[in-house]
């Protein structure tokens, strides 16, 4: 696609006036989606656990010239308290809450079944689903106030097929799509879409084995028909598209962003690879992994 083209879609204003929060803001598909939204016209809120990602997030979105537009608070989205911290922080600071954007997430437990802990599993489920419920819940109770909005939650394609992630993380995100139809048809009447989107392998820090380019390709070679591998833009531009009144009557769906993959069938991981290795991954929220 010709990159001027890209820049005037970028620049073209989608979201003038609209308010959003962005958890997991701070890095990979939920920074593309930061820098996305500010450039065309939104005003935002970065929640993330990562002190220093999130400065760093900060600093770019200011040196692109929109200080007086974002807003960094560091967020756990497994405490209620601090969820609903960041919705007070849009209200307060920006008006009201128009786009609220759940995207927060960890690789979580690794291994197999027999060998996960219930401990790394909860924490998993806490990350990856729960924090999508009080993400649900205190956005809603916001845009109530205003007269409707847009959910957006970053589910995977490891949710809908089996082999395409470890077991916890897929069923956290099977949860997500799930929730996201459920809250569809609860909050319509109060004119909130809630949507999902499903990315598929997108090189992001949460792939810990691909720290080049070269190497994301290497690991997507032969999982997916179409040629190049996903970048964080890519769910950037599906967030844009489901925040902007352009999806006015698009609810309860999910947005495949995932080169094919789904459509040619065989999984991220097939077989026994997504179990070969245990432990519990902790992504891009300055947090260690645990072996």
């Amino acid at each position: 696609m010709d990159e001027q083209f890209l820049e005037e879609q970028i620049m073209s204003g989608r979201l003038d006036g609209k308010v959003a929060v962005i958890t997991g803001g701070a890095s990979g598909m939920g920074r593309a989606s930061v820098l996305m939204y500010l450039r065309e016209g939104a005003k935002v809120v970065i929640a993330d656990l990562n002190q220093q990602t999130g400065q760093e997030t900060l600093d770019l979105a200011r040196e692109a010239g929109f200080s007086e537009n974002v807003r960094f608070l560091r967020t756990d989205v497994c405490e209620e308290d601090q969820i609903k911290a960041m919705v007070d922080l849009a209200v307060t600071d920006f008006g009201q809450l128009d786009i609220m954007f759940n995207n927060a997430g960890v690789g979580g437990a690794m291994g197999m079944i027999t060998e996960t802990t219930i401990e790394d599993w909860d924490k998993s489920q806490d990350i990856l689903l729960r924090s999508v419920f009080l993400g649900t819940k205190y956005g809603a109770l916001a845009m109530r106030e205003t007269g409707g909005g847009s959910i957006i939650n970053t589910s995977s394609t490891a949710g809908m097929a089996g082999g395409s992630g470890p077991a916890a993380y897929s069923a956290a995100k099977a949860g997500v799509i799930n929730l996201s139809k459920n809250g569809a048809i609860q909050l319509a009447s109060d004119r909130i879409r809630v949507n999902a989107i499903a990315p598929g392998g997108i090189h992001t820090p949460l792939i810990a084995m691909a720290k080049t380019e070269d190497d994301m390709k290497a690991f997507m070679k032969g999982k997916q028909p179409w040629p190049d591998t996903g970048k964080p833009d890519d769910i950037a531009y599906a967030a844009v598209y489901l925040g902007s009144d352009e999806s006015r009557f698009v609810t309860g769906t999910t947005l495949l962003v995932d080169g094919g993959l789904l459509a040619w069938g065989p999984g991220l991981f097939p077989h026994t690879q997504a179990s070969a290795t245990s432990g519990f991954r902790m992504g891009s929220t300055g947090e260690a992994d645990k072996a």
